[in-house]
């Protein structure tokens, strides 16, 4: 597996803070490139905070990451999923929504027993 790119504090906060009206309902949803931007690089913060090959965090169509220590897969679907839209994806990160409320309410899909992510989010807190 090649080596993870850090991720720029300042980078990643600019990101975000650019969807923020969206996620909050004051704006359209953002362009593509910017939303795609916001969701990447939330998603390779998670996977340093939470380094491993665990479990799979999949935002499509943007990115997915492994994070989580324990057991790796290396080949067909992992037994630790965890898949949402962009939206709640940055919902999560941001700490607009709880990892309890959104499994809850279907927003998240999460399967295997590794696959709970409360404990890494939020990821990042943007200037509101």
């Amino acid at each position: 597996m090649p080596a993870r790119r850090s991720v720029d504090p300042h980078e990643l906060r600019a990101a975000v803070t650019a969807v923020v009206p969206w996620l909050r309902g004051e704006a359209p949803e953002p362009d593509r490139r910017v939303l795609g931007q916001a969701v990447r690089l939330s998603l390779r913060t998670l996977a340093a905070v939470a380094p491993g090959g665990a479990i799979e965090v999949r935002v499509p169509p943007f990115a997915a990451v492994q994070c989580g220590q324990g057991p790796t897969h290396s080949r067909g679907t992992p037994p630790n999923v965890v898949e949402t839209d962009a939206r709640t994806w940055l919902d999560l990160a941001t700490g607009r929504a709880e990892w309890a409320d959104a499994v809850g309410s279907g927003r998240v899909s999460a399967s295997g027993n590794r696959a709970d992510l409360r404990g890494w989010l939020p990821v990042v807190k943007p200037d509101e």
